[in-house]
């Protein structure tokens, strides 16, 4: 029976022990290979004085040692927190200090300032280095340090009695507002999410999904455990540049392709050779709204590809999907809730908004998750009771309040409207950025936008739109996609400045950063 992580992992190394679970730079892993390799790496981890409830921070880019150690934590029923290898040395120390882990695994790349960072992270006991020449001298001897292949000892059995409601992961937000937070996911969470998505998307054990995602992000960290829910093959990777992903997904034979919105925005203004069309059975796209724009030019590209809008949250891992049945019939709709979960729709007062009327996405299911890491207060305002539809239950049943705005068609299917906190409010009007990016999509020469709002005297704020432009745009760019929006949007939704920027500012997980871009447009410049 499948209860936890590993178990996932176990199941289909039982049915299909032959079959690839996962790849990394054209070398790869049977199901049997990572079972084994996860188990010793299990061992080694106790050995080195992991137990149920201590908590083992990666810094890697994806790649398999990051796979390995999610499948040992979950063996000794330890807490994997896997960080974005982008992140800084402020970042990191705080993720480590405030996960309180005892172990941290890094490769290369993350260990530039290594000897700093643990200076102020007392509680990392043994660090563990990947692909390093040489062991760096740290001032403090009184930890452990050692090579993460001399972690893979003698398997042994070092199961626990660790149940499914128990913590797996930490996975930490894009900290928008604040520092990031620590959403605690569990067995629970993992098992019934990799589940709920191989049954809509169909997932079967041939599937080669490209997971180019970072693994410290869900939507990334979802590409291989729903994987391994059928037996198919994770092909791990990192995107870069377009052309590179393109090229992978033709050596690799891909058949599945997650991304989000920045990313769609950059493949779809590249051409996709025919091999990847070919192959390219679904690509799905969440972490935001999919500007039609960019939705019709990869249909373009991939006419026989199934395209997934999706929604999701790391508090509740994945709550809405499109049938791409009906991307024809409901374009720009994120669909209904995904099997096994409910979304509503809530007015403030807690009540159903009608269809059309824009309200609060809630969340409730097997995917809501056990709340913030050290932090009761966020944890009490996002996770929330929520009335049972039996007044005879005794007690409520915990919901996610997403913090972003929703309507729903006559129909029943979703619409994004904005993140609550996005908001643009000019002139009294309440203004959500992707009404505007999607007009802005359809300007020729532009690969990606977004719109934000600079506080204003006289109108509260003022719409402001930072694009970046293909390196073939001619003309005037800013004034063309002013010229598009006067026509295409009512007054106050017009753009009263744009700007041509060479890059857009991003959080770890790669999606743009709100706060960053605004503060960058907030500088005068010529528009």
């Amino acid at each position: 029976m499948t209860i936890l992580l590993h178990d996932l992992l176990d199941a289909s190394a039982q049915r299909f022990p032959r079959n690839e679970a996962i790849r990394y730079r054209g070398k790869g892993q049977t199901y049997a290979e990572l079972r084994e390799r996860s188990a010793s790496l299990a061992a080694g981890l106790r050995e080195a004085g992991v137990r149920r409830g201590d908590r083992v921070a990666t810094c890697m880019q994806n790649r398999p040692e990051v796979v390995e150690l999610a499948l040992a934590c979950s063996r000794l029923g330890a807490i994997f927190v896997p960080a974005n290898p982008m992140l800084k040395l402020r970042q990191l120390e705080h993720l480590i200090n405030d996960s309180g882990a005892k172990v941290l695994v890094a490769s290369h790349g993350a260990t530039v300032a290594l000897e700093d960072l643990l200076r102020t992270c007392p509680s990392v006991e043994t660090l563990v280095l990947c692909d390093i020449a040489s062991t760096p001298a740290l001032a403090e001897s009184r930890r452990r340090v050692c090579r993460y292949p001399n972690l893979l000892i003698a398997a042994t059995n070092v199961g626990v009695n660790a149940i499914s409601d128990d913590p797996a992961a930490l996975l930490y937000t894009s900290g928008s507002t604040g520092r990031p937070k620590g959403v605690v996911i569990s067995h629970r969470n993992l098992v019934a999410g990799a589940m709920s998505v191989a049954q809509y998307q169909a997932n079967v054990p041939e599937d080669r999904i490209l997971a180019a995602l970072p693994l410290s992000f869900d939507y990334g960290f979802s590409q291989v455990t729903t994987a391994f829910a059928v037996g198919a093959c994770a092909v791990l990777t990192n995107f870069s540049m377009p052309a590179a992903l393109l090229q992978e997904a033709v050596t690799e034979r891909v058949t599945g392709l997650a991304g989000v919105p920045t990313m769609w925005m950059h493949l779809a203004s590249v051409e996709w050779p025919a091999a990847v069309a070919g192959a390219m059975r679904y690509v799905t796209n969440s972490g935001g709204a999919l500007p039609v724009a960019v939705l019709d030019k990869l249909r373009v590209s991939l006419p026989g590809t199934l395209v997934f809008c999706m929604y999701g949250l790391t508090e509740a891992f994945r709550s809405t999907y499109l049938d791409p049945a009906q991307l024809g019939r409901k374009a720009g709709s994120i669909g209904k809730a995904i099997p096994g979960q409910e979304i509503l729709v809530l007015r403030p007062d807690g009540s159903l908004c009608d269809p059309g009327e824009v309200g609060e996405l809630v969340h409730r299911g097997s995917l809501v998750t056990l709340g913030y890491w050290n932090d009761p207060e966020s944890t009490a305002k996002r996770f929330r009771p929520i009335a049972s539809r039996l007044p005879q239950l005794p007690r409520a049943e915990t919901a996610v309040w997403s913090g972003d705005l929703v309507r729903t068609d006559e129909e029943g299917f979703l619409y994004f409207v904005g993140r609550g906190d996005h908001l643009i409010k000019s002139s009294g009007y309440r203004i959500s950025p992707s009404e505007i990016e999607e007009i802005v999509a359809e300007v020729e020469g532009v690969v990606e936008s977004a719109a934000v709002g600079i506080p204003d005297e006289s109108l509260g704020q003022r719409v402001v739109v930072g694009v970046v432009a293909k390196p073939e745009a001619r003309g005037d760019l800013a004034e063309n996609v002013r010229q598009h929006c006067r026509v295409q949007l009512p007054a106050y939704l017009v753009p009263a400045e744009v700007h041509v920027l060479p890059s857009m500012p991003r959080n770890v997980n790669g999606k743009c950063d709100r706060k960053a871009l605004a503060a960058l447009l907030s500088v005068p410049r010529a528009c």
